[in-house]
């Protein structure tokens, strides 16, 4: 009945098979990624590696027992010249603890000059009739030295817009105003500027001034001016845009012996920026080139991208899925069953047993978990075990409680005192009698208790004090991501790994509360 009413949840029953679907993918994770081959024929003969270990004499006769290294091998003479030699790899050839070789990974060989213009910037006082009582960088913009712009009238070179204008007269008013910032303004030199205030409060006196800051308006093609060249230092004319090369083409020659010099350093090493001037404009050229850094961006080898230790974030992710998940059903298994045999004591022999038991239960759930998790770390060593067991240690006081609250509500039933009187041994009354009708919290609370324990490896892991490197780990990924924070694929893919997984268990259990709830019509829905 309560399997029925579980189905009748679309979204639960639907988020249970697919949480079982990715459980199950996640054990074949050997299978799917993996740096081993899932067959090789060598020789006329048959071979499996990824279930069986071969030493690397076997394929290269170098009399060497070690783990092969089957990706060199695959690229040896006698694979390469014979082709009845060949391995089949996994469909992401890649293993989670495997650093990837730079000059595997293929990326463009060009450097790109980005040309970014360099708005000019300049502040000029005016009085109330708008005229010039000093200025600084301000000449540019009136084709004047700036010791020649005193006295001058701004209105006899740009027009001002309303919302200045009326912002300069609650200056002069000593009225508060906020910051203003004009539109595009065309001068009468033809230079495009914007104009702006800044925010003003009002004082004991008047201003006698009023300071504007003018800004060159920058160029509205500026993005596309991009000039890519190749280690021939040729223009790769199909990725060069016309006016990109008519700011090329405008260059004096001098300027452009310059730029290729440059460019040829930047095949070899990093550079700064160089500031030019084009056509009476400033721009400061980058040179653009993808280099092969760690972490590295999704390719297409790579779907997920690469992490600050070179090993591909797809496999690292999925194998972190196993371990999430395995950690969190032993955790939540043993809590459970550690949790149920301390609250059935109690609730059932209630009393001393109990007063002494919560006394007891109490002292221990005010030790600091995070001290005893580093202390015992810092003695035995990070491991699996040794978090799962640390972390057991106090994840089954909650489900005590209900468990405990259970037992002392059912003990006083007929059904237990008819089995009390039929001589029935306590132990059997407590686990074949009462438990069964006192499992609700505990199926309930499961799918909850699964999420949490996820959440909890994911954020020990975040802290330092999870699972020991290079185990994959959720959380190992999201500090990489603090560590390198423009690498967004390090945050995006275990974050929504994360809260995938984590979201489909409160699916799970939100469908198992509500097919036991007993009051199903109780709520307005």
């Amino acid at each position: 009945m309560r399997i029925l009413r579980f189905k009748e949840i679309k979204r639960a029953y639907i988020s249970l098979g697919i949480l079982v679907i990715l459980y199950m993918v996640s054990l074949c994770s050997e299978l799917i990624c993996n740096d081993i081959p899932l067959y090789v024929r060598f020789n006329g003969k048959s071979y499996f590696p990824a279930v069986k270990f071969y030493p690397e004499d076997l394929f290269a006769g170098n009399n060497k027992k070690t783990r092969p290294d089957y990706k060199s091998i695959n690229n040896s003479a006698a694979f390469r010249k014979d082709a009845g030699n060949f391995m089949i790899f996994p469909l992401v050839p890649f293993s989670p603890f495997e650093s990837i070789d730079p000059k595997s990974i293929a990326v463009s060989d060009n450097v790109t000059l980005v040309f970014t213009q360099i708005p000019r910037i300049g502040t000029v006082n005016i009085r109330r009739d708008y005229s010039i009582v000093r200025s600084a960088s301000f000449g540019f913009f009136i084709n004047m030295k700036d010791r020649q712009t005193k006295r001058v009238l701004l209105p006899e070179y740009y027009s001002i817009t309303e919302n200045i204008r009326q912002g300069i007269e609650k200056r002069f008013a000593n009225e508060n105003a906020p910051r203003l910032i004009s539109s595009r303004i065309m001068g009468n030199k033809g230079m495009e500027v914007v104009i702006s205030l800044s925010t003003y409060f009002s004082r004991k006196r008047a201003p006698e001034s009023v300071r504007l800051t003018f800004r060159e308006a920058e160029a509205k093609d500026q993005s596309l001016k991009k000039i890519v060249f190749n280690k021939s230092l040729k223009p790769v004319q199909n990725k060069i845009k016309q006016n990109s090369m008519n700011i090329w083409s405008s260059l004096a020659p001098q300027d452009r012996k310059t730029l290729l010099s440059m460019v040829s350093q930047r095949f070899l090493h990093t550079i700064d920026p160089f500031i030019l001037k084009v056509k009476n404009r400033l721009y400061s050229i980058s040179f653009e080139k993808d280099d092969i850094r760690f972490p590295f961006a999704p390719v297409k080898e790579h779907l997920m991208g690469i992490d600050g230790a070179g090993r591909d974030v797809l496999a690292r992710i999925l194998y972190g899925l196993r371990t999430s998940l395995t950690f969190g059903l032993l955790l939540v298994a043993c809590s459970m069953i550690l949790g149920i045999i301390t609250g059935a004591v109690q609730g059932y022999y209630g009393g001393a047993i109990d007063i002494t038991g919560q006394r007891l239960i109490e002292i221990w759930s005010a030790l600091p978990f995070l001290y005893i998790m580093i202390l015992m770390g810092s003695v035995y060593g990070r491991s699996f075990s040794l978090l799962l067991f640390c972390y057991g240690l106090f994840n089954w006081i909650g489900i005590s409680y209900y468990i405990r609250a259970e037992f002392l509500r059912l003990r006083k039933k007929e059904f237990v005192e008819a089995a009390k009187c039929m001589g029935i041994s306590s132990y059997k009354i407590i686990f074949k009698h009462i438990l069964p009708n006192a499992m609700v919290p505990v199926i309930t609370f499961f799918p909850f208790s699964l999420v949490g324990a996820i959440g909890a490896l994911a954020a020990l892991d975040y802290l330092g004090f999870g699972l020991p490197p290079p185990t994959p780990s959720w959380g190992e990924l999201l500090f990489q991501a603090q560590q390198y924070r423009w690498a967004w694929w390090l945050i995006l893919y275990p974050s929504l790994a994360l809260f995938v997984v984590m979201l489909l268990g409160v699916f799970v259990g939100d469908g198992i509360r509500n097919a036991y709830d007993p009051k199903r019509c109780s709520r307005l829905e």
